[in-house]
This record gives C-alpha cells, sequence and structure tokens, in this order.
C-alpha cells in the first residue's frame, strides 16, 4: 500500500484522524479532576499545578522540538511526541498514586503533545499555501478541537463504566494507533525548497521575533490559549460546583457532558470563524471574538449565584467565543511566517501560547485557595482574571498589526 502523496486530501485526513487519536486521552484528567481531588486530598494550587503542569512541559519542549522540523523530516519528531504520549497514559493509569507521580506523568504528556501537535500541523501545511492552506489548518484544528471536547464526555463513560484507570488506557492505546498512522503517511525526507537561506542556530528566536507580523498573531494565540486552558482545566469543576450549590434541573447532563457539547460547539464556530475571518478580516474577527470572551469570562464565575442552568449556558457561549477565533490566531501565524523558518515560527507561537495554558489555571487555583473553591467570589475573581490578560493581549495584537 502507498502512503498518500504530502498534500493531497488524503494525506491531510490522515494527520487529522492522528491527532485526533493522539488528542483523545489529553483532557482525562481535567474531566475527573473533582474525584482525583478527593482521592488524592488536592488543594486548588496542587489542582491548579497538576494540569498546569502538561503546558509546562510543552512550553519547555516545543521549542526545540518544533525547530528541529527546520532540520529533521517532521516524522521523526512526531513519532516521539505520540510515543511520549502513550507512555504518558499508561503510567498515570498504572504507577500513578498522588500528586508527585501524577505530576511526573502529565509533564510527560506535554513533552508528547508538543512532539505531536504543530509538528502535525507543520506536516500539513508544509506542502500547501493561501486558501488551501488555511483550510487544512482550519480542518486540522477542528479535527483537535473535537477530539479534545469528546475526550470530557469519553473519560467520563469510561470511568462510570470501568473506573478512571480505564480513561487513561483507552488514551494510551489511542495515541499507539496515532504512531502507527504517522509512521506509515509521512514522509522519511525533508521538503527541498529552492535558494532555501540556512536555518538558524536551533533556538535562534531572533529572526521570528524580528517579523512584527507573525509576533502579532503570537500575542494573540497567548491569550487564546490563556482562557482556553483557564475553562478546560477548570470547567467540569465549575459546573460540579454550580450544580452541587443549586442543584441540577431536570434533564441537565452530567458535567462531563456539558463541557463536551461546549467543546463540540466551540469546534463547530472554529471552523466558521476561520471562514469568517477570510471574507471580513481576521483582525475584525479576531477582536470581536476577544472582546466577547473577556466579558463572558467576568459573567462566567458570578453565573453559579443564579442557577445551574446559566453556569452551564455561559460556560457554553463563553467556550464558543473562544473558540471563534482559534483557527484564525494560527492560520494567521502560519501565514505570516517565512517558509525557511515556520518551523521556529510555529515554535515560538506554541511556546507563548502554552506558556499562558501553564500559568491560567495555576491562577484560578490560587484564587480558589484564597477565596473559596465553593464559592462564587472565588471562581469570579478565578475566571475573571482572564478578560483582563485577553484585552492586554488584543491592545498588543493590534498595535503589532499596525506596524508590520
Amino acid at each position: 500500500m502507498t502512503p498518500p502523496l504530502p498534500g493531497s486530501k488524503a494525506f491531510v485526513r490522515a494527520i487529522v484522524l492522528a491527532q485526533v487519536l493522539t488528542q483523545i486521552g489529553a483532557f482525562a484528567l481535567p474531566a475527573l479532576l473533582p474525584g482525583f481531588i478527593a482521592r488524592w486530598s488536592l488543594s486548588g494550587t496542587e489542582a491548579g499545578w497538576l494540569v498546569g503542569v502538561f503546558f509546562a512541559a510543552y512550553v519547555v519542549a516545543v521549542p526545540v522540538l518544533l525547530a528541529l522540523t527546520d532540520r529533521l523530516p517532521a516524522r521523526h519528531v512526531y513519532l516521539l511526541g505520540a510515543g511520549c504520549t502513550a507512555i504518558s497514559h499508561f503510567g498515570f493509569a498504572l504507577l500513578a498514586d498522588g500528586f508527585w507521580s501524577g505530576l511526573i506523568f502529565r509533564a510527560l504528556a506535554g513533552i508528547g503533545w508538543a512532539g505531536a501537535y504543530m509538528p502535525g500541523l507543520k506536516a500539513i501545511a508544509d506542502p500547501l499555501e493561501g486558501t488551501a492552506q488555511s483550510r487544512a489548518v482550519s480542518l486540522h484544528a477542528a479535527g483537535v478541537g473535537i477530539s479534545g471536547a469528546a475526550s470530557f464526555v469519553v473519560a467520563g463513560i469510561m470511568a462510570s463504566v470501568a473506573g478512571p484507570t480505564a480513561a487513561f488506557l483507552l488514551g494510551g492505546i489511542a495515541a499507539c494507533c496515532a504512531f502507527l498512522i504517522a509512521g506509515f503517511v509521512m514522509p522519511a525526507r525533508l521538503p527541498r525548497r529552492a535558494n532555501a537561506p540556512a536555518p538558524a542556530a536551533l533556538l535562534d528566536f531572533r529572526p521570528v521575533i524580528r517579523n512584527r507580523a507573525a509576533m502579532a498573531w503570537i500575542a494573540g494565540y497567548t491569550a487564546h490559549t490563556w482562557e482556553l486552558a483557564v475553562l478546560r482545566a477548570l470547567g467540569v469543576t465549575f459546573l460540579a460546583m454550580a450544580i452541587a450549590r443549586n442543584g441540577a434541573p431536570p434533564g441537565l447532563p452530567e458535567p462531563t457532558a456539558l463541557f463536551t457539547a461546549a467543546g463540540l460547539a466551540g469546534v463547530a464556530v472554529s471552523v466558521t470563524g476561520n471562514e469568517l475571518a477570510q471574507r471580513f478580516g481576521r483582525l475584525r474577527l479576531v477582536t470581536v471574538a476577544i472582546s466577547a470572551a473577556a466579558l463572558l469570562s467576568v459573567l462566567a464565575g458570578m453565573s453559579a449565584a443564579l442557577s445551574a442552568t446559566v453556569a452551564a449556558l455561559v460556560v457554553v457561549l463563553w467556550n464558543m467565543t473562544i473558540y471563534l477565533d482559534s483557527s484564525a490566531l494560527t492560520a494567521g501565524t502560519v501565514q505570516a511566517a517565512d517558509p525557511a523558518r515556520r518551523g521556529a515560527t510555529m515554535g515560538l507561537h506554541s511556546m507563548c501560547g502554552y506558556a499562558g495554558g501553564f500559568v491560567g489555571p495555576l491562577v484560578v487555583g490560587i484564587a480558589l485557595d484564597s477565596f473559596g473553591r465553593d464559592t462564587v467570589i472565588g471562581w469570579s475573581i478565578g475566571f475573571g482574571h482572564a478578560a483582563v490578560v485577553t484585552l492586554l493581549a488584543l491592545w498588543m495584537l493590534r498595535r503589532l498589526s499596525a506596524s508590520a
């Protein structure tokens, strides 16, 4: 059987499938976090660390792994990432028994995603240009978003049927399947580029930083991932608190199912957002999305004072506005990058974004420890801080875009 050609629709679909399989276990821990908080007697700060270390490890690993894709076939880096992801899930399922051991395997999961997420996207984007490239990036974002959303309900179902261990074992098996797919379809050689400049030093991001157009989108993506990580990490825990506080009205799904619905709605909005960005302008779309998300982040924590239904509705709407500019921000960085330094540019893009993803949940954990994890004020401050971060990033994005 012959592998599909890079840039073909079959190749793009195969890589997206591998990304779906790699991602399907990524949010098992946030989905099951209330149970682990009770089982391991975690504080709010420890819970924030346990979720946030995934992003911290990603930040450390991604600049090296993604910059390597300018020198080595993305296939090599991707296989390392998928392998680490599988090991992390199996280790969390079979060996983790408390905060510190869990922290180690969640850090390994972050390294694995650093080797899979953007290297997989780069493998898709490199053979394409223009609208075809933008739409392939959007399809990739949709696939990752769907699997990320589905991971919540999948983890909840697996835990209810066979216990939390089964949720992580499934994630490990799926990552092994992704390893096999990537090994088959990804080319073993770098694409040839005529008159390509010699690559800069491995961790020399100065040429990328001088690219003000790329840095504008990177600033926006940093705030986007900060806010998205806050909601992904603690959305289920927040909804569980709102239900415990107000009671569950008839017909309201479980928190994991609610958050999966929020994630799937977000994915649909993400794909739509990319098309709207091409029609009305990427900067205009991002401005609307960030402004709306900032408002909803302030309202989210307060909504628990009203009812579980209102809290669920606000969470769904907030998640949708966060996703609205997801594809547009990444496509902006990809298209603004120098093709010869696309790996380094996407590496800085991911590094800055996931640095925000690490800090965001930790700030919420500190707020909950300070003001009460079962109080409206604790969640209002924890979620509301994201508004300051996102609006500051929007100012930076518009300023850098104007001077590019």
